[in-house]
């Protein structure tokens, strides 16, 4: 149960999400005490948000990490006190319920939950402390208290495919998944999809390792992968890419002419642009954000699900991909994207 508290900036995007709320008392470990206070453009509450890792971890490169980047925004915008945001990190899923109701019983105004395996312990803390609000990333969570915030991945890893399909030199690229779970699947589904709309012959190898948290697993999978043929593959495994990039690393060092895509968040500034071609952004940062922002000003919608994709600009590529991705590449992709914000092409998603 750490606490890591800096302050952070990240990219405005149109959203409009909302929560607001109370709970009661356990032992505590979340602390901090809401009151009234004022920001720049109106008096806001001085809410307390909480949120609960899944086993990725807070320090994950990907969206446990975005999440909290979000909270640590709110905290620096509002001019929150800095223990008015606070996360618990889970080590196993024995620990999601715990966790949630120890910010719930600690009377936070506000208690996020990060990740699809977490929908199910969220929705029965939300039963059981009716009175408490809460939001979760990437699940559905059927209940009047809850807000859930959903993102159309496969539009975005669409995109992806698109640059893997035009420049793998090998004409073979790899999908690294971490649970074969819906949210998942939709990244598979829209990356095979972009790769298969550039061009059919590319072979996609598709590898699902069944943990979000093993560099190690990431890492022996990228290496099958890359002695496949693949020279791009695509992750979304959350830490467990983290050895998917570490294989690449070391491959390049012998001279090979390897890539792997990020996702989540523009993982070049983890791994660096000699190792990435570009990432697969999701913005959980301001859906965190927003969410938590509009609590602050009162408002609150529960039991409504939001869903996020390329017209909303919650998806897309890393703003950095021109680094590595040639132009005439991304003036495709730009192309690709404004079909599928008009309809004219359906990304698949299961």
């Amino acid at each position: 149960m750490k606490k890591v508290l800096s302050v952070l900036s990240v990219a405005t995007l149109s959203l409009s999400l909302v929560l607001a709320g109370c709970g009661s008392k356990p032992e505590a470990q979340p602390q901090g005490q809401a009151s009234t206070g004022g920001a720049e453009g109106g008096a806001q509450t001085a809410i307390r948000v909480g949120m609960v890792t899944d086993v990725g971890g807070v320090n994950d490169n990907s969206f446990n990490q975005s999440a909290w980047e979000g909270l640590q925004r709110l905290q620096t915008e509002l001019n929150l006190p800095k223990e008015n945001v606070n996360y618990l990190q889970s080590t196993s899923d024995a620990e999601y319920v715990p966790n949630l109701t120890q910010f719930v019983k600690d009377k936070w105004d506000l208690t996020w939950g990060i990740g699809f395996l977490m929908g199910d312990h969220l929705k029965k803390v939300a039963d059981e402390n009716k009175d408490a609000k809460l939001a979760i990333i990437d699940a559905e969570v059927d209940a009047p208290n809850v807000e859930s915030v959903l993102f159309k991945e496969h539009e975005g890893s669409f995109l992806a495919g698109v640059v893997a399909a035009k420049m793998s030199k090998t004409k073979t690229v790899g999908f690294v998944g971490g649970v074969e779970i819906p949210v998942i699947k939709r990244f598979e589904l829209g990356f095979e999809a972009g790769v298969k709309a550039v061009d059919p012959n590319v072979k996609v190898i598709k590898v699902y390792t069944g943990a979000f948290d093993k560099p190690d697993l990431g890492k022996s999978t990228a290496s099958q992968m890359y002695g496949q043929g693949a020279d791009i593959i695509f992750h979304a495994s959350g830490g467990t890419g983290d050895g998917v990039f570490n294989e690449a690393k070391d491959r390049k060092a012998k001279g090979e002419d390897v890539w792997v895509i990020g996702v989540d968040k523009d993982q070049s500034l983890t791994f660096g642009d000699e190792v990435t071609l570009t990432s697969m952004v999701k913005r959980v940062d301001e859906a965190v954000f927003r969410v938590s922002k509009d609590l602050s000003e009162g408002k609150f919608e529960g039991g409504k699900i939001k869903w996020l994709g390329l017209a909303e600009d919650g998806v897309g590529l890393a703003s950095t991909s021109s680094k590595n991705v040639p132009e005439d590449v991304l003036k495709l992709v730009d192309e690709f994207k404004e079909k599928i914000v008009k309809g004219e092409i359906t990304v698949p998603d299961k």
